[in-house]
């Protein structure tokens, strides 16, 4: 297991775990927004954090407000490097067609996940190994079950 991370902020409101276990700490905004039917707007948290070396902060969407009203992170998962100081603000849409969305100040607009991450050395070839995907790109692997008998999994 990997031990708690220590992340410094500055803020009205720290991010929080709701439940013992959960991997995303909610956001708050600290702006009320309203979106329209298809709008985004990036809204701020009033958050800074200090991220350990090591460390990035990925800020994804909450299921509820995607499953309830359609409301996703344009760029998601957003990336907030260990080096990066400034205020978390989250680029927000409204994928419903025909409701607009309120965002009152101290909603939970999203989660925050910090995790370890490995600085890549990225070393110059002239040809990759093989895999057993190879270069099948998108799609590639198909909708169904594939371990199911549906032909759509190949």
């Amino acid at each position: 297991m990997i031990d708690d991370a220590d992340v410094l902020f500055v803020g009205p409101k720290a991010p929080a775990y709701a439940q013992p276990g959960d991997a995303g700490a909610d956001l708050s905004a600290a702006e009320a927004v309203e979106l329209g039917p298809g709008e985004r707007a990036t809204v701020r948290t009033g958050v800074s954090i200090a991220l350990p070396r090591g460390f990035a902060g990925f800020v994804v969407p909450r299921s509820g407000l995607a499953a309830r009203h359609g409301i996703t992170i344009v760029n998601s998962p957003g990336t907030v490097d260990a080096g990066y100081r400034g205020e978390i603000r989250v680029t927000l849409l409204n994928t419903d067609s025909s409701e607009s969305y309120s965002v009152a100040v101290g909603d939970r607009i999203a989660q925050l996940i910090v995790m370890p991450v490995t600085r890549a050395r990225f070393t110059p070839v002239g040809s990759l190994p093989g895999s057993q995907r190879g270069e099948a790109g998108f799609g590639s692997t198909g909708y169904g079950d594939p371990g199911g008998s549906t032909a759509e999994g190949s």
